[in-house]
Parts: C-alpha cells; structure tokens; sequence
C-alpha cells in the first residue's frame, strides 16, 4: 500500500454495459495506457481488467467487466457471471450506453437488474460524437426514467470527449484511504496476461469473419534477456484444424501479420525491445476445461 498522504482517497468504480458500448476504450483513454484489449467483436472482454487511473491526491482502480448479454454458453455464463461480481465490489457502478443504439432490451435488463445493488450508479452514454444533440438529451431524460443515477455524463471515450469531467467527479467519490498501487502502475495484470490478450486482439482484427469466438492465446515463456530485451512465446489455440490454416495463412503470412503487430504493442507495454514466437495448436472443446477458466480469471459454470 502508499499512504501518500493524509488526504488521499482510493476506491473502484465498475464499468458495465452491453458488448461493444466501449468499455475496453474507455478504460484505456482513462488510465492513458493499454490495459484492455478493444475490437469490434463482441464479447472481446472475457475476465475482470483492472486499469489504476491518478485523479490529483485520488487513485481510481476502473474494472472493466465483459459485456452483459444473454448468456447461450458455459464461457457466456462464466464472462457475465464475472461481470456482475465485478459490480456488487464497486464503489460506484458506470453503466455505459452506446448513443446510436440507445435503450435496447439488454440496456434495459441491465439497468433494471443494478437495482439490487446497493451501490451508487452512474449513467455514461459513449459515442457522443456520432448522434445528434436533440437525440442525446432525448436518450438521456428515457435512461434516467429507468434508473436511479447519481451522475449523467456524455462523453466520446474514442474522441477523449467528456473524460477529464468524468475522472474528477468519479475521484470526488472515492473513499479516503491509502493507495492500493504504487503510483507508476497502470494495470492490476501480470505482462504475460496482458500480452496474449493482444496477441488476441490482432487475431480478431485481421480474422474477425473468419473465426468463430472460441480461441484463446497463452503466453508460455517470458525470458529477459541479457540486452535487456525479452523473448516471448506464445500459443494461438484453436478448435479446429481448418481454424489453424486460418491463423497461419497461406505461406505464414497471416501468422507473420498477427506476430508483427501484436510484438509492437507488446513492447510499448513492457518498455522494452520484444522478440515474439508465435504457434498455433488445436485444442478441441476447450471451452468445457475447467482448467482454462482459472487460467482467464472466470468460475467454471458446473452447468
């Protein structure tokens, strides 16, 4: 702990919201770093992402939670299970609504289901910049008739619209109390975490139409080097063996794509030179291994 001094403040604020309100986006334009991997797949969250943002004497831990959907599978149930935990531990929960979509039936469900929590709730629509004024106050004034929000603010997380009013109103809501983590850190993940959850992300950029949701990286070696770089491994497992062509492409070249850009991002977040090795197995019916729910930070769902 850093008890800085007698008049700081630290607490937790929960971002929820259906998939692709852009949550991960926000998180990141926050805590001014890359904590949480962002793509126009849903459902890319799958586990708890804690991101530490400094607010003046204030440290305010954001969790970003996977989007809250109707859960169809075992990995659905666990992600919106872990969702829900990551509320009810907040000090204050943001339900977060995309502006063009408005009040859909999962925002609705959302909202009514945070009644149960005894938490104060606060409304953030996203994505400002791409709706009209006269629909953003018309949306603002249905959203509060449904929930009893303590704060509204309109921001664009993609544009930085709105967030430096966000933070401080947040951190005025933080409890008084020592830091929770030094004052240079950005995230609550190991590296190795954080780096297959890139490496996953730029699989879902170039590979978004042609694979299904279930694949999943782990990083399996981390050595620092003598020159101060680190050599990387990393496993890209999927379900079938027509999926790893996919991954691998014609000649490597999809694989040589993913492993260049992914290297990039990882070397920004561990501020220093990285050398990535990347292979692709199959690892049928993965989503039924309780093992791999532990190793992303979910509860197996025994049904």
């Amino acid at each position: 702990m850093n008890d800085v001094s007698g008049s700081s403040r630290c607490g937790f604020v929960a971002l929820v919201g259906a998939p692709n309100a852009g949550k991960s986006t926000l998180v990141n334009a926050l805590v001014g770093a890359k904590v949480s991997i962002v793509s126009r797949k849903s459902q890319t969250t799958r586990s708890l992402v804690r991101g530490i943002a400094l607010v003046g004497e204030a440290q305010i831990v954001f969790i970003d939670t996977p989007g809250i959907f109707a859960p169809r599978r075992r990995l659905d149930r666990a992600m919106v299970t872990s969702a829900w935990g990551g509320a009810g531990d907040a000090e204050v929960i943001c339900v977060l609504v995309d502006a063009r979509r408005g009040v859909t039936e999962e925002v609705e469900a959302i909202v009514a289901k945070l009644a149960e929590l005894k938490r104060p709730q606060a409304l953030i629509i996203n994505k400002i910049d791409l709706v009209e004024k006269e629909k953003l106050l018309e949306l603002t004034e249905a959203l509060n008739k449904l929930g009893a929000f303590v704060d509204t603010f309109m921001i664009s997380a993609l544009k930085s619209l709105g967030l430096k009013h966000l933070l401080s109103a947040l951190a005025a809501r933080m409890p008084a109390g020592p830091w929770l983590y030094p004052e240079d850190q950005v995230m609550d993940a190991p590296l190795r975490s954080l780096a297959a959850e890139i490496t996953r992300e730029k699989i879902l950029e170039r590979l978004h139409d042609e694979l299904p949701y279930d694949i999943t990286v782990e990083t399996d070696q981390w050595k620092q080097l003598p020159d101060g770089s680190a050599r990387i491994e990393q496993t890209i497992f999927v379900a079938r063996e027509s999926q790893k062509k996919i991954v691998i492409g014609e000649g490597g070249r999809m694989l040589k794509s993913i492993g260049q850009s992914a290297r990039r991002d990882i070397a920004e977040a561990a501020e220093s030179k990285a050398h990535l090795f990347l292979f692709v197995k199959v690892r049928e019916n993965w989503a039924d291994d309780p093992e791999r729910y532990r190793a992303m930070g979910l509860e197996f769902p025994r049904e």
